[in-house]
């Protein structure tokens, strides 16, 4: 459920405005089978270039949301313009409010101890309406994945977050979503960090240009530099080398 997508490195995007992302993630979540929402931006997809596996799970995902610069530029190479920047730190909250509306109650699963129960407390400040059917940090063994599952599914939880980084929150959705009950599975990353003010966000001027990656990396240099300093040139030099190998579509020419 991709809507006008372009490919990116082997990865369809959709191609939507804030409200036709939403009116997609609603789509998706109603339709039965659980749904996973996925945000690419160039670490994700320097991630999955080099990653079959992961390149195809994040394809197979039901809804794919363009995030940061590095995507905007690829989507202009193209020729095929992202009218928005979906970043996950905007977004997210517009997830919620949905859920909200609908009824549908949501478990944050991951971050460190007690930071998602600190996010939950604002996004109910913020969505009074909002339900949170439980909470729990990301500190546990793989081998614990069906008990937290098992966790989800007696909380009753219609959506999942899911806060672990790329791209463990994936892989951890694509393997648990169906067994924790939830209609929609979401990987949001910082989310719960940024929520709860255990990270500050960057100023919305830069969010809004796709440039919190540079804030980020400002706040926090030693983990992020190797991300951000290296990735995104190496991004770059991908997407333009797969430009000049794929013809371009009669769309692309326009």
């Amino acid at each position: 459920m991709v809507l006008d997508p372009v490919e990116v490195l082997g990865v369809p995007v959709g191609r939507m405005t804030t409200m036709e992302a939403i009116a997609t993630v609603e789509r998706a979540a109603l339709e039965g089978a659980p749904a996973l929402v996925v945000y690419v931006n160039a670490h994700t997809l320097n991630t999955a270039s080099k990653e079959p596996a992961y390149r195809r799970l994040l394809g197979s995902a039901a809804v794919v949301l363009n995030d940061g610069a590095g995507l905007s530029v690829a989507g202009r190479l193209y020729g095929k313009p992202f009218p928005e920047n979906l970043n996950g730190s905007d977004f997210n909250p517009e997830i919620a409010r949905l859920a909200a509306r609908h009824g549908w109650s949501l478990f944050l699963l991951g971050a460190r101890p007690g930071v998602a129960d600190r996010a939950a407390e604002r996004l109910v400040t913020a969505i009074p309406e909002l339900e949170i059917a439980g909470t729990r940090d990301g500190f546990f063994e793989r081998s614990d994945d069906r008990v937290v599952a098992a966790q989800i599914q007696d909380s009753g939880a219609d959506v999942v977050m899911v806060a672990m980084g790329n791209p463990l929150q994936e892989r951890w959705l694509a393997a648990n979503l169906a067994s924790t009950g939830a209609r929609l599975g979401v990987g949001v990353g910082a989310f719960f960090d940024f929520t709860a003010g255990e990270v500050p966000r960057s100023p919305r001027w830069m969010n809004r240009l796709g440039i919190e990656w540079i804030y980020r990396l400002l706040q926090e240099p030693r983990r992020m530099w190797r991300r951000y300093i290296l990735g995104n040139p190496a991004f770059l030099v991908r997407i333009v080398a797969e430009r000049v190998k794929r013809p371009a579509r009669p769309s692309e020419r326009s």
